[in-house]
């Protein structure tokens, strides 16, 4: 659905985006992210046509970004941007009317995400009488309530305890099944895993990974395994198979956490460690997305 090619974005003395480009598959759910300071919002603002890039294009189902796919985007900000004393049913009506939506249209569909969201006594309220995470909420129907085909969610939990983060999350699931395409911009990895087809990585201002999200935990595995045993004798450290990096004894077990040499296998470590203790379950350790990306960034092995 969308292609960023070359794009480069410069302000002042600062490279917000040097040569970064990536593609978005129709239909998935895209991480994009990126410490403080990498490039994202400058790239989110090149999508929503806030900001045009000084080099390089954004294409839009192939075509290029023009002002007419802005009413096939949403656009979910981190910052609150809100009319504070405007009520918030005549406020998501009159966004919906600059997204394209007559005033019979406009009308119905917040009626259904009112009622879907359980904030059907909330239309006479004004923003600055609602808590932060009431506030988010209005700000996500006014980000989807046109129906459109790209989502774009820059920190769409904010603000919310875990029940309502849920019901987001469920909701974001649910327009991705009935066929938006979302960019997901967040610092809380585990969501990203938990919703995430491909993810790219931005750092200083240029791309240092992109991938699906299994492959890129599977190219970070490093042959780390975590073994339970029933609590046991020292197991001498240096054995020839595997280096023993942890080891944490609990009342009924004791949980060892192995690296192998080079060129061992799990078979082997096993044949060494069952004469000597009772294995009471074997796991492999693959990095999470998280761990990931802060070795990334921090250049850390």
């Amino acid at each position: 659905m969308l292609s960023v090619k070359n794009i480069v974005k410069q302000y002042a003395n600062h490279r917000a985006l040097n040569n970064v480009s990536f593609d978005i598959q129709t239909g998935s759910i895209f991480g994009l992210l990126g410490p403080n300071g990498a490039g994202k919002t400058s790239l989110i603002r090149i999508i929503n046509q806030i900001t045009a890039p000084d080099e390089g294009i954004v294409l839009f189902d192939g075509e290029k970004l023009q002002p007419s796919h802005i009413s096939s985007i949403g656009y979910l900000p981190e910052e609150r941007g809100l009319y504070k004393k405007m009520e918030i049913g005549e406020q998501v009506i009159y966004l919906s009317r600059l997204k394209g939506l007559s005033q019979p249209e406009a009308l119905n569909r917040a009626k259904y995400w009112f009622e879907k969201l359980d904030m059907q006594t909330w239309w006479k309220k004004k923003v600055e009488d609602l808590s932060k995470g009431m506030q988010q909420k209005v700000q996500f129907i006014a980000s989807v309530i046109h129906e459109p085909r790209l989502i774009i969610l820059d920190e769409p939990f904010s603000g919310f305890d875990p029940v309502n983060a849920d019901v987001i999350k469920n909701e974001i699931l649910e327009l991705n099944k009935r066929g938006a395409t979302i960019i997901f911009s967040t610092h809380r990895m585990e969501s990203v895993e938990q919703l995430c087809d491909s993810i790219v990585l931005l750092h200083r201002s240029k791309k240092i990974l992109e991938g699906k999200v299994k492959d890129i935990r599977n190219s970070f595995r490093d042959d780390t395994y975590k073994i339970q045993c029933r609590p046991n004798d020292e197991i001498p450290q240096e054995n020839g198979i595997f280096e023993i990096l942890k080891r944490s004894v609990h009342d009924d077990y004791t949980e060892l956490t192995l690296k192998l040499e080079a060129g061992k296998t799990t078979n082997e470590a096993l044949a060494f460690l069952l004469p000597k203790v009772e294995i009471l379950s074997l796991t492999e350790v693959i990095p999470t997305i998280h761990e990931i990306f802060v070795q990334k960034v921090t250049g850390t092995d």
